[in-house]
Formats: C-alpha cells, structure tokens, sequence
C-alpha cells in the first residue's frame, strides 16, 4: 500500500512584490485506493498545494515535510516525483506545438518505466485509452493541447493518467469548464484508473457534481490555506447546501 503524507505544510508562492503565505500548516494522509475530495473558495491554496507536490519552482516550502513511501518527496526533482508515482492533471494544460500526443505519451512512459514500451502493444494500449475518452483514433496524431477544446484537454488528461499508472493523482479542477457529457466521461477515466486498488486520487474542486460519479473516501475543507474540517461524502453535500461561509469566518475570526 502506498502512503502520501503531508505534515504541518508551509508554503509562499513568489510574486513580483515578493514572496506571500499561501498554506499555512496543512496535514493531511493519502493511502492507495482512497479517494480525498479538496474543496474550498477561491483564493483558499487548493491549487497551490498541487503544485507544490509536484514540484513548481514558484513555490518554496517554508516549513513541514511530504513524504512518498516514506521518502522525502520534497527533496525530489519534478521528473523523480513523477517516476515515484505523482501525477499532476492541471488546471490550464499548456500548449506543446510540433509534439503529437502520441509522441508525448509514450516518451513520458520510456521515462517513467526506464525502458520504451514495446511498440505493437504500446499502440493497442493508446487506441484503448482514447477510445474511452471519446477521442478519435486520429487525435493521437495531433500536437499536444494544440487547438484543442476545454474538454478534449482534461480528456487527454485522463488518457495520460491511465497509460502511465502513477501511484498518487492529483487532479487540480478536472471538472472545470466541461460540460456533463464531457464530465461522464472524464469521470468515466479516472474511476478506471481507480479499479487498480494501489492508486489513489487527490481530487480539487470547487462543486459537488463531479462527486456524483466519483466516490470520495474523505472530503477535507481548504479555507485561508489549512484544512478546516474534515469528513466523509456527507460533508461534500453540507457544503452544497450551505456554501463555504462559517469556515471563512472562524478563519477571519482566528486570523
């Protein structure tokens, strides 16, 4: 069973005026087949604590430890957290003209396994990939994220997610922007991904709708950069009913 663990986690996201305090003392423990919902307002450090797991260079640790298996996950560059078993769906997906997706895909799972995978089977494992996401065999031929919808970006996503098996996935605002048939099927992917007992997700959202077809273990409230509360599916509901407004005042209140 794989462990991520994050412990009284600090974090300063660098600005052009400086660097500011966005996570203030988080914890929080992710094991294989659990699935954390982190849910909170705007400007709360949802994202920000995604990135800092995967290693953007725009935000320094200032205090606490993350550990994968035990080892030092902050220690690590941004491809060794990736070859650990940390994946990262972002939010904006970047434009990468002149490589095709199927070029992309396979280069970053030589990386991961330290080896090409072989290429007859390796072809048969991304039409099966794309055919579950509604893609055309033909996309695999297109430059990554070049021209491509809102949805087909988080759908291609979701095909990187299930050829390259990380052990943990942080998904970081998957459902925005999609519509319901995109969200089915992007859902559709990472319950996939899920049959495998030895992963686990990190799901950040700001609406409960993507939990319909995602079942989280845990829901963790994010409010002023910490984890205010902590419960199961039930808290997701509670928090469609009556919004994020008595966390963002006791944290005004403890401010």
């Amino acid at each position: 069973m794989a462990t991520l663990q994050i412990n009284d986690l600090h974090v300063d996201v660098l600005t052009e005026s400086g660097p500011k305090n966005i996570l203030k003392g988080v914890n929080l423990t992710m094991s294989s087949g659990e699935v954390h919902a982190i849910m909170g307002p705007n400007g709360s450090g949802k994202s920000t604590l995604a990135y800092t797991l995967a290693g953007h260079p725009k935000y320094k640790v200032t205090g606490g430890t993350v550990t994968l298996d035990g080892e030092d996950l902050l220690a690590m560059t941004v491809d060794q957290r990736a070859r650990a078993g940390l994946f990262l769906a972002m939010q904006y997906p970047v434009e990468i003209p002149g490589v095709s997706v199927s070029n992309f895909l396979r280069s970053a799972r030589t990386a991961i396994d330290g080896q090409a995978p072989k290429l007859r089977t390796w072809v048969k494992e991304v039409d099966a990939a794309l055919q579950r996401q509604d893609l055309d065999d033909d996309f695999a031929d297109r430059s990554v994220n070049e021209g491509f919808s809102g949805g087909e970006k988080k759908r291609h996503e979701m095909t990187q997610l299930e050829l390259l098996h990380p052990k943990f996935a942080i998904l970081d605002e998957t459902d925005s922007g999609l519509d319901i048939d995109a969200l089915k099927v992007v859902s559709t992917g990472v319950n996939h991904y899920l049959e495998d007992a030895s992963h686990g997700v990190m799901l950040i959202t700001h609406y409960t709708r993507i939990l319909r077809y995602i079942k989280a273990t845990q829901v963790h409230v994010f409010v002023d950069g910490r984890v205010a509360e902590t419960g199961g599916p039930e808290l997701g509901e509670q928090l469609e009913a009556e919004g994020y407004e008595k966390y963002v005042e006791a944290a005004k209140a403890n401010a």
